[in-house]
């Protein structure tokens, strides 16, 4: 009887096996400049392991979301022993990327950034990076980032940063302009749990200076304040959006958290907190809807440096530059791009947008946000120009014209789509 089990147990762990061909063979092609071994320490597809078209298809979005590949895809083969060899080919970018930022500064002068950065040192996707920039006082700043520095899953990032701009502090009736000093260095310790989340947490030390230049004056708001910082960030981002060159479908959710402490007995810590939850979804052949809606809040403290800006930049296109603050936010943009040229390494693509968000006042209530004089709606067109062989080179010209009370227009450039 015993025989007889044992005889049966071993025909059903082979005819189990014998449905399932192992992958004898992996192999990357494509790659000049980004290291074998890196690509394949990122792949779950692996000699000696069951071939599964599923693994194979987040292989290739583990490939398509490093800096150094702007495509990649697989081709499966029989080898003589009735196993399979899989070849990954990559398309690599140009990652070694000088770049150059013209806008305006907060009072309409012409400001600038220039700089440079490598997304692939020494072939491991590692970023190093530094610029200057001329905002009425001089800037600079560097950077590394070496998210597998320690393996497939933990990394490391560093940077140093010497910010000095004119910023304008708001009143309840009037604003003041301040030259604004921000020097500090921050370390961040990355780890990805698996191919849709990953996690980063650290610490900053920076110093802070605001010094009056002109512009109105209140006797509870100092002319002159200078303050040693530290901050504790935590950044959680689930990503499950695939990539296809320009195009972009899935959902990803970026939530950042900082702790920030002051030497100052006078200012208590604070807390800072915002999520972007970001949708995308191809439309035809050419079109790609794209979605942002953030929403943040912050210690309610009754200051003029609330730490939550209205800027052309960074939340609503042709609004201007930093024209009011808060402690909460809530943005929606919202956007079609339509591929007008696509070529062997340069897209065009059209852009038409709608920008809108509120605001909470510093010291105000949760009835802010739906006050008419807090709400900015600005709808808008635009024109990307797009190099496919170079990472990140997404060269953007956004025109919005407000629709809401008080509104502006403006042109907006940048490097990059908006989000």
């Amino acid at each position: 009887m015993m025989r007889y089990c044992l005889f049966i147990l071993f025909l059903l762990t082979y005819l189990g096996t014998a449905q399932h061909t192992l992958i004898e063979v992996v192999k990357i092609q494509g790659n000049k400049r980004t290291k074998s071994a890196l690509l394949k320490k990122m792949i779950y597809s692996q000699p000696k392991k069951i071939l599964d078209s599923l693994v194979l298809e987040d292989d290739l979005i583990r490939l398509k979301k490093l800096t150094s590949i702007s495509h990649a895809y697989y081709q499966v083969l029989l080898t003589q022993k009735a196993n399979y060899k899989v070849i990954f080919i990559v398309e690599e970018n140009v990652t070694l990327i000088p770049f150059a930022h013209l806008f305006t500064s907060s009072n309409d002068e012409f400001a600038f950034r220039i700089g440079i950065q490598e997304f692939n040192l020494l072939g491991r996707n590692i970023t190093l990076g530094s610029f200057y920039q001329h905002d009425i006082f001089n800037s600079i700043g560097c950077h590394f980032r070496a998210p597998y520095l320690l393996g497939p899953k933990l990394g490391l990032s560093l940077s140093y940063y010497d910010f000095a701009t004119q910023e304008p502090v708001f009143f309840e009736h009037n604003s003041a302009e301040y030259q604004y000093s921000n020097v500090g260095f921050e370390v961040l310790g990355l780890y990805q749990f698996d191919l849709k989340n990953r996690i980063e947490l650290g610490f900053n030390l920076f110093n802070e200076d605001y010094q009056y230049l002109f512009g109105g004056v209140r006797s509870d708001v100092p002319q002159s304040l200078h303050t040693d910082k530290h901050l504790i960030k935590l950044i959680y981002n689930y990503d499950n959006v695939k990539y296809h060159y320009q195009y972009l479908s899935g959902f990803k959710s970026n939530l950042n958290i900082e702790s920030v402490g002051s030497s100052l007995h006078n200012f208590s810590d604070f807390l800072i907190g915002f999520n972007d939850f970001i949708f995308y979804k191809r439309i035809g052949f050419f079109g790609n809807w794209a979605n942002r809606l953030r929403i943040g809040l912050a210690t309610n403290t009754t200051t003029p440096f609330a730490p939550f800006s209205l800027d052309n930049n960074i939340n609503i296109r042709g609004v201007g530059n930093t024209i009011d603050r808060g402690t909460g936010s809530i943005v929606l943009n919202t956007e079609y791009r339509h591929t007008l040229i696509d070529k062997d390494w340069f897209v065009v693509q059209s852009t038409v947008f709608i920008d809108a968000g509120s605001w909470r006042n510093p010291g105000g209530k949760f009835d802010d946000f739906i006050e008419h004089d807090n709400i900015r709606i600005y709808p808008g067109i635009g024109i990307r120009l797009i190099h496919k062989k170079i990472f990140n080179a997404i060269f953007r010209i956004d025109y919005g014209y407000g629709i809401s009370k008080n509104a502006a227009k403006g042109i907006v450039f940048g490097i990059g789509q908006y989000f």
